[in-house]
């Protein structure tokens, strides 16, 4: 017992863990831990400090580890598809990554490639007015640089044909009300348009993320053939979801708005097809910033403690948020896009004009040509000030 805790290194394991599988000769966290159980055929989870570990089990783990097992599990893994099941992520992209890896040995070099580059099937779709989910097929193709969806099954004609490029998937377990929900957001005629979708495999819903994701990667090699890999890698979409419940007060409306890396969208409800309006956030050098807190003589600025300014080449915006780790969280991510250089791509069309806010009735919408993928993606209710 005491010898199996002198294994545990700081090494690509978490940090201080309290399980560890005793058939994988790895350590896991809590989270995965339970994952982990639920493949007993495979992975037999233990407590490092209330289970026994017998002399061959401590000798398992100490020759294995987590830095030897990559070499047997993570072999080979395709640069779209999704790593690192981190708590913080979906569980269904968690519990998928585990299985793919362990069960499926999708990533040793003898295991089948994942993240096929073309997809068709039936996932489950909300009806834009009743909010009724239905089952469309849906048809992804690299070839065509599309997604497509269909009424009917033996429709001949897509309902709606979406270009790789307009595209960005993430997934919304909570607002969608499933655990294996995902929304699809897109362009259409310059503005935001969402799509729900779900399924009741876990494996079935990851897949269709993967190889959205395996399109989109193969698109932006080929758009920027400069760009590295790893910085390609980087530019598909990041999941994080905020809840922001707040009061309704004064000249302050209560929105969900989405941070898809240079877009701010807003909506008035969470699960609305399409944007209320839009703003592109530009970069430092072209004058945007974010600010903590309102400013000076704004009206309920003192009601407001948790406020904060997005300044524009053209005007301000002003939001709060209930809680100061939720104001420091959006800073951040506002932080994290303004900093970044914007492309060429993002010059093009004019993309400091590119603004839609149906209070101050500025410009034509999201430029088409910015890089549709983010670098973060958050959602949460806020307040703005119109």
């Amino acid at each position: 017992h005491g010898n199996l805790l002198l294994l545990v290194i700081p090494f690509l394991i978490p940090s201080d863990p309290d399980w560890a599988s005793s058939t994988l000769g790895i350590f896991i966290c809590l989270s995965c831990s339970g994952i982990h159980r639920n493949i007993p055929s495979i992975s037999k989870v233990k407590s490092l400090k209330m289970d026994h570990w017998d002399d061959a089990q401590v000798q398992k783990n100490g020759i294995c580890g987590n830095l030897t097992s990559l070499w047997e599990w993570q072999f080979w893994v395709p640069l779209s598809v999704s790593e690192l099941p981190v708590a913080s992520l979906p569980s269904v992209l968690r519990e998928q990554w585990i299985r793919a890896k362990y069960e499926r040995r999708e990533f040793t070099d003898s295991g089948p490639t994942p993240g096929s580059r073309t997809l068709e099937g039936i996932l489950w779709k909300r009806g834009r007015d009743n909010g009724q989910f239905l089952p469309r097929k849906f048809l992804l193709s690299e070839r065509e640089g599309c997604l497509k969806y269909f009424t009917k099954q033996d429709a001949k004609e897509p309902k709606i044909n979406i270009k790789i490029d307009v595209i960005n998937a993430t997934f919304q377990p909570v607002k969608i009300g499933n655990p294996n929900g995902l929304q699809i957001t897109y362009l259409k005629d310059n503005k935001t348009r969402n799509i729900f979708v779900y399924h009741e495999s876990g494996k079935e819903v990851v897949d269709w993320f993967n190889a959205i994701r395996s399109v989109q990667f193969h698109y932006l090699k080929v758009a920027f053939p400069i760009a590295s890999d790893n910085e390609v890698r980087q530019a598909l979409s990041a999941y994080m979801c905020h809840l922001f419940p707040s009061q309704q007060k004064e000249a302050f409306k209560k929105r969900w708005f989405t941070l898809d890396h240079r877009r701010l969208t807003y909506f008035k409800d969470p699960l609305d097809a399409f944007a209320k309006g839009e703003v592109f956030v530009g970069s430092r050098d072209n004058g945007y910033s974010v600010q903590k807190g309102l400013p000076t003589g704004t009206q309920g600025n003192f009601s407001w403690h948790y406020g904060l300014t997005i300044v524009t080449p053209d005007r301000e915006y002003l939001f709060t948020c209930e809680t100061e780790t939720d104001q420091l969280d959006w800073i951040s991510a506002f932080t994290s896009v303004i900093n970044q250089a914007m492309t060429p791509q993002e010059y093009a069309s004019k993309c400091l004009d590119a603004v839609f806010f149906p209070s101050c009735c500025s410009s034509s919408g999201y430029c088409p040509n910015a890089p549709p993928f983010s670098f973060t993606t958050v959602e949460a209710y806020f307040k703005f000030k119109s």
